[in-house]
C-alpha cells in the first residue's frame, strides 16, 4: 500500500472550501483531518454475556486504537482526498496457546502478503510498516500494576505508515489510559414519558442540544455500529444491532489483522469509507431547524456533539465536540439560562450529559426513534438514558424538530 491513499479522486470547489473551513482548519482543539477511535474489550461481570465471562473464564482482552491523517492532495491535475499518514494498533491477551497459533497464522500472512523483514519483529511492504511484540506480561499492565492471568500471554500489533509524526508515546499509552477508566456499564432505564411531539419543552424554553448520530444517520452517514463490522469489535453477520453480539475477543476470530496483511488496499477503503461519508454529506433540514430555533432565541449556546461530520457548525451553528478519548469527563458548556436539554439521535449519553443537565436542574427531551431500520426491518434500539421525568419522542430528528417549529412560529 503506498500513500497517499486516494480516498475521492475528485473534489469539487466547494468541497475544497468545505475541507479548509470545516476540517483542516486551526479552529478546533484537533483538527477534524484527523479520524481516531478506540475499543478496549474485556471480560468481566458487567458485560457476561456478550464477553462469555464466568467465574472459572475470565482474562480475555482485545484493544483496537487506530488514528488517520486525511489532507488534500494536489499531484494530479484535480485536488483530491486523501490518506496521509495512519496508525492502526491491536492487542490480544488469551490463553498462551492461542497467541502461539494466531503469532503462526500472522507469520503465514506476512509471507502470503509479501511483506518484506526489516529488522527482527518489524516488515514492510510499500509505505506500511507492521510490527509483531509477543509478551508474557504485557508491558502496559507492568505500568498499571495489573495482573496477567496465569497461562496467558499477550500479542500487540501495529500498522504505521512510513515516518508517521503523531508523538510515539501519546500513541503507545492513550488506548491503555482509556481502558484504565472502566468500561461503560449499561445504565437501568427509567420510565420517560411518551409523546408525540415537543410540545411539553414549550414550557422549559430555552433549551440546549445533545446530538447523537441520529442526525448523521438522516445525512446518509452510516451508522457508528458500521465501524464495529470494519474492525471486527462483535461477531455482527447477521442484521442485528450490535449489543446483541458477543464480543470478539478469540485472536483467531479476529480477521482483521489478517486483512490488512493481505490486501492493505482493499481494506483501507474499509478503513476510509466512513470519514469520506461525513466529509460528503451535507446538513439536513433538521440542522438547518436546528440554526434558525438558535437564531430566534429558543436554543441556546453551542450543539453539544458526539459526531465528526462537522455538520452542525456547516449549517452555522457552534458546536462543542465532547467524544474524546484524551479526557473522561470532557468539559460540558451548560448554559445558567437554559432551562433544558433537547437531545438529538440515536445514544447521545456516551459521556452522561444528560446527567449531568439534571443535576442542574433541567428538564430532559429525546428525540429518537428508538431504534434504526436495516435492509427494510426496524431494529430496536431503546434509550439507555432516560428516567422518569424525561419526555422521548419517538421520531425522527426532520420531522420532530420541523414540527417544533411550527409550534414556536419559526421559519427554519
Amino acid at each position: 500500500m503506498y500513500l497517499p491513499y486516494p480516498v475521492i479522486e475528485q473534489l469539487s470547489e466547494s468541497q475544497v472550501a468545505t475541507w479548509k473551513k470545516y476540517f483542516a482548519g486551526d479552529g478546533h482543539e484537533r483538527p477534524r483531518s484527523v479520524e481516531e477511535g478506540i475499543w478496549r474489550r474485556t471480560q468481566d461481570p458487567a458485560n457476561a454475556e456478550q464477553s462469555g465471562w464466568t467465574e472459572d473464564a475470565s482474562g480475555r482482552r482485545r484493544v483496537v486504537h487506530y488514528r488517520y491523517d486525511y489532507a488534500l492532495d494536489y499531484t494530479f491535475p484535480v485536488p483530491r482526498l486523501v490518506l496521509s499518514e495512519l496508525c492502526l494498533y491491536v492487542s490480544h491477551t488469551a490463553p498462551a496457546e492461542e497467541i502461539a497459533a494466531y503469532a503462526q497464522s500472522i507469520r503465514t500472512w506476512l509471507s502470503e502478503g509479501r511483506w518484506k523483514p526489516q529488522q527482527p519483529g518489524s516488515w514492510q511492504r510499500g509505505d506500511l510498516s507492521v510490527k509483531v511484540a509477543e509478551f508474557d506480561v504485557h508491558p502496559q499492565d507492568e505500568r498499571a500494576d495489573r495482573s496477567t492471568p496465569e497461562g496467558f500471554r499477550s500479542l500487540d500489533v501495529r500498522f504505521s505508515s512510513e515516518g508517521y509524526s503523531s508523538p510515539a508515546r501519546t500513541m503507545r499509552n492513550l488506548p491503555w489510559d482509556v481502558l484504565a477508566g472502566g468500561i461503560r456499564i449499561k445504565e437501568e432505564r427509567g420510565t420517560p414519558t411518551i409523546s408525540s411531539d415537543l410540545t411539553g419543552i414549550l414550557d422549559f424554553l430555552p433549551f440546549q442540544v445533545e446530538v447523537g448520530c441520529g442526525t448523521s444517520i438522516e445525512a446518509g452517514i452510516p451508522p457508528l455500529h458500521y465501524l464495529h463490522e470494519v474492525y471486527r469489535v462483535t461477531a455482527r453477520r447477521d442484521n442485528t444491532l450490535t449489543q446483541a453480539h458477543a464480543f470478539t475477543l478469540s485472536p483467531q476470530a479476529d480477521t482483521l489483522v489478517q486483512e490488512l496483511l493481505l490486501d492493505a488496499p482493499a481494506k483501507a477503503e474499509d478503513l476510509t469509507q466512513m470519514f469520506a461519508q461525513c466529509f460528503m454529506a451535507e446538513p439536513t433540514p433538521a440542522h438547518t431547524a436546528l440554526k434558525a430555533l438558535h437564531d430566534a432565541g429558543h436554543m441556546v449556546g453551542p450543539v453539544i456533539t458526539h459526531n465528526f461530520d462537522v455538520l452542525c457548525a456547516r449549517a452555522g451553528l457552534p458546536e462543542v465536540f465532547v467524544r474524546r478519548y484524551d479526557q473522561k469527563i470532557p468539559p460540558v458548556p451548560l448554559l445558567d439560562e437554559a432551562r433544558s436539554l433537547l437531545v438529538i439521535g440515536l445514544h447521545a449519553d456516551r459521556r452522561a450529559v444528560q446527567a449531568r443537565a439534571r443535576a442542574r436542574g433541567m428538564r430532559i427531551f429525546y428525540v429518537d426513534p428508538e431504534g434504526l431500520t436495516e435492509n427494510g426491518i426496524f431494529k430496536e434500539y431503546p434509550i439507555e438514558g432516560a428516567r422518569e421525568g424525561d419526555t422521548v419522542v419517538r421520531a425522527a430528528a426532520i420531522p420532530t424538530l420541523g414540527r417544533l417549529c411550527e409550534l414556536l412560529d419559526v421559519k427554519a
